[in-house]
C-alpha cells in the first residue's frame, strides 16, 4: 500500500481550501484518509498554512510520499529541510546539535523571507490604498469646481431675470412742418436755355 500526503479539497466553488492528509493513494481525492495532518488556504495572501510539523515529519520518516503540491507546502514550512539533516545525523555527516543548528539557522531566515513578504504586500496595499484616495480626491475637487461653475451661472441667469427690463422713453415727436420746394418751377414748356430774348 502506497502511502501518499496530499491535499483534500474541501470548501464552495471558488472559495476552495484544503486538509492535508495521509492517506492510501488508491482512495479518493475527498475519499477517506488515514489522519489529517494540517490545512491550507491559498485565498489570503500569503496563503495560511497549518501544519503539525512533529506528524508530518514522522509520516515522511515513515516512507509517506508528498504530492508536488504538499511537497512545497511541507519546503516551505521547514520538514523537509528538517527530515535532511536528520538523515544526514544518520548517516553520520554531522552530530545532532549542528544539525539543531543549521535548522534553527534556515528557519530565522526563512521567516525573515516571509514577514519581508508581508511587510511589502502591507507597504503595496497602503500605496494603493493612498492613490485610489488621492485620485478620488482629484474627481471629487473637479466636480465641486465643475458644479461651482455651475451655480455661479444660475445664479448669474437668475440675476439677470430679476432685474426689471429697462423700458424705452418714448420722446415726443417732433412736429413736422411740410416740406417746401425751394427749387424754382420751371415750365415745361421753356427750358432754362431757351430764354426770351427781351
Amino acid at each position: 500500500m502506497a502511502v501518499r500526503i496530499r491535499l483534500a479539497r474541501k470548501g464552495r466553488k471558488k472559495l476552495a481550501y484544503y486538509h492535508i492528509v495521509v492517506a492510501d493513494s488508491r482512495s479518493p481525492r475527498d475519499g477517506r484518509y488515514i489522519e489529517k495532518i494540517g490545512k491550507y488556504n491559498p485565498l489570503t495572501n500569503p496563503a495560511t498554512i497549518e501544519l503539525d510539523f512533529d506528524k508530518a515529519l514522522g509520516w515522511l520518516q515513515n516512507g509517506a510520499l508528498p504530492t508536488e503540491t504538499c511537497r512545497a507546502i511541507l519546503s516551505y514550512k521547514g520538514v523537509l529541510i528538517k527530515k535532511h539533516l536528520l538523515d544526514g545525523v544518520k548517516k553520520g555527516a554531522f552530530d545532532e546539535p549542528e544539525a539543531i543548528r543549521r535548522f534553527e539557522e534556515w528557519m530565522k531566515q526563512n521567516e525573515e523571507k516571509i514577514e519581508a513578504k508581508k511587510s511589502g504586500l502591507e507597504k503595496s496595499r497602503d500605496d494603493e490604498l493612498e492613490s485610489k484616495l488621492a485620485s478620488e480626491k482629484r474627481v471629487n475637487e473637479a466636480r465641486a469646481a465643475k458644479l461651482a461653475k455651475r451655480q455661479a451661472q444660475l445664479a448669474a441667469k437668475a440675476e439677470a431675470e430679476s432685474q426689471p427690463e429697462p423700458v424705452e422713453e418714448v420722446q415726443p415727436a417732433e412736429e413736422t412742418q411740410p416740406v417746401t420746394d425751394t427749387t424754382p418751377q420751371t415750365s415745361p414748356e421753356t427750358s432754362p436755355e431757351e430764354k426770351p430774348q427781351e
